[in-house]
């Protein structure tokens, strides 16, 4: 006969073991809270960027967005002409440089008087799109914008042959021409079309506000396609200028806010940003487990009753003490009389009155109106509160008190 087996109780968990798990749990949540910030942010920086790619800046030619101008860069291909988006100025005067050429050119402030007449000067055809007064007056001397074309189709009204071979078209922008400019798509003494020589060649520079007519979403509209085709497809090759943020030839003459400064003031703020970081570290609260503490005093009701009267009566405020007895018989004359807790002082009030056959006005100048001026009145109020109270129960549980 074997031996009876004894069982050892197991010993019962730790504090520590016990919220090894729910730190776990805390820190895994942690962790997948991480990983979820993570993904959101690369699938929008992703879903971001595809998106800058697709649309890019207005009349950009590689845009396939309403604002971009690919369209028509790829018809002119489909016609034989070779278009070359140049991205900065070095690249179109290198790309302008291989024969005659149609230089495509935004309005670019960036680029100074020089370096917009050193970029046409290379090129047989200038178009110019969307131009200001600047670039106007530079190219084009003594025209200059005139204002907003009302909606509507209109026709070239003038003997130049790309534009009568085009058709009408719904200008936008008007221009000006200056002296020896012709102007084409006349519109309340403006023109939607101008056109100039370049130098002393044989060759042209265009104007016109290419936003409202070259763009992806209203190239197939009117005769702006063929427009287009007509002024920029007369050479076999089609130099894009697309100026970015960084190509200019403009020098900066205002001094910059670290030019400014002394140079010490830089290592400072570093300084003093990494003392901010290392003290908010060093300080800052540590976030743990909640820990229990009893108090170290436990404070009675009555205690605290006491010292708000001994502040009432240090203060002299009588009115206000009378105002918290006042409240409390209201409270409990309420709850006497059946009604409930929306009813007013006056209500109330009334309703004792009513109870105990006293007159309305002095239950109300007890409960509400009268206003104690000393301690003695104080004392007197608080009496007259007390009786009517008792008068009020009586009446109300005459039964309790007969026994």
């Amino acid at each position: 006969m074997s031996a009876p087996a004894t069982v050892t109780p197991a010993a019962p968990p730790s504090a520590g073991d016990a919220a090894r798990p729910g730190r776990r749990r805390r820190l895994g949540a942690w962790i997948v809270i991480t990983l979820a910030l993570i993904v959101v942010g690369g699938v929008g920086a992703a879903i971001s960027g595809a998106n800058q790619w697709a649309e890019r800046e207005s009349l950009d030619p590689a845009s396939a967005g309403p604002a971009g101008t690919r369209a028509l860069a790829e018809i002119l291909r489909d016609h034989g002409v070779d278009v070359v988006v140049a991205r900065d100025r070095e690249a179109a005067a290198d790309a302008l440089a291989h024969g005659p050429a149609t230089l495509v050119l935004p309005d670019t402030p960036a680029l100074s008087d020089e370096g917009v007449t050193a970029l046409t000067a290379r090129a047989a055809d200038v178009v110019l799109l969307e131009p200001r007064t600047r670039t106007l007056d530079l190219l084009l001397p003594g025209s200059a914008p005139a204002g907003v074309a009302p909606t509507g189709a209109v026709a070239a009204g003038c003997d130049l042959p790309e534009a009568e071979r085009s058709g009408p078209i719904e200008p936008r922008g008007l221009y000006a021409p200056g002296p020896g400019v012709a102007g084409c798509y006349p519109v309340d003494g403006g023109h939607g079309l101008i056109v100039g020589p370049n130098g002393g060649g044989e060759g042209r520079i265009a104007a016109l506000d290419a936003r409202a007519l070259f763009t992806n979403e209203h190239l197939a509209s009117n005769g702006n396609a063929a427009l287009a085709v007509n002024l920029a497809g007369r050479h076999p090759l089609v130099v894009w200028y697309v100026p970015g943020p960084g190509d200019t030839d403009l020098a900066d003459a205002d001094p910059s806010l670290g030019e400014l400064t002394p140079p010490w003031v830089s290592p400072v703020i570093m300084l003093l940003l990494v003392a901010g970081a290392a003290a908010a570290i060093w300080r800052g609260r540590r976030f743990g487990p909640l820990v229990t503490e009893r108090l170290p005093v436990t404070v009675r009701a009555s205690e605290t009753t006491e010292g708000r009267a001994r502040l009432y009566a240090a203060s002299r405020d009588a009115l206000h003490a009378a105002d918290q007895l006042r409240i409390g018989t209201l409270t409990r004359l309420a709850k006497l009389l059946g009604l409930g807790p929306t009813a007013s002082a006056p209500e109330i009030a009334d309703a004792a009155a009513a109870r105990v056959g006293l007159d309305r006005g002095a239950v109300r100048g007890t409960l509400i109106d009268d206003i104690p001026r000393t301690d003695g009145d104080l004392v007197a109020l608080h009496a007259r509160l007390r009786h009517l109270e008792d008068a009020v129960r009586a009446a109300v549980r005459p039964e309790r008190n007969a026994r």
